[in-house]
């Protein structure tokens, strides 16, 4: 299920690294949040951040969060819109019918289960002196 977030407009908000943040949208997928960020160079320049985050627990049970970054500048748009076009449109021809994102968390929930069941020490109650 593809959920999508609201647009931020906001006048101009720096991220960390002192650029300015233009135009923001969340694509909530799953396990998955997908970030579409315009920001503006030094130069007022723009360009597109699609961050691809993900929640992940540690072998301590916190959890972060992983993320990917793609930066795409102005003179990159056009070639990549074509491709990802190209390559959406091959998936949807040669393998139409998609996994329900229900069975594929399913089958992710199972492969940690089972992770997580193996982590685990056998603990019996009489080992505990009760």
């Amino acid at each position: 299920m593809i959920d999508e977030g609201n647009a931020r407009h906001d006048e101009y908000v720096n991220d960390a690294a002192g650029r300015e943040e233009i135009y923001s949208k969340a694509v909530r997928a799953g396990k998955r949040t997908y970030f579409f960020d315009v920001k503006a160079t030094r130069r007022n320049d723009y360009y597109l951040t699609i961050t691809e985050s993900k929640k992940r627990f540690n072998k301590d049970g916190k959890h972060f969060y992983e993320k990917h970054k793609l930066f795409l500048y102005k003179e990159d748009f056009d070639k990549f819109a074509e491709c990802l076009s190209e390559m959406i449109g091959y998936i949807r021809e040669a393998n139409p019918q998609p996994i329900e994102p229900d069975e594929d968390e399913q089958l992710n929930a199972v492969a940690a289960e089972e992770k997580d069941e193996r982590d685990f020490t056998s603990v019996k109650f009489e080992d505990l002196g009760a």
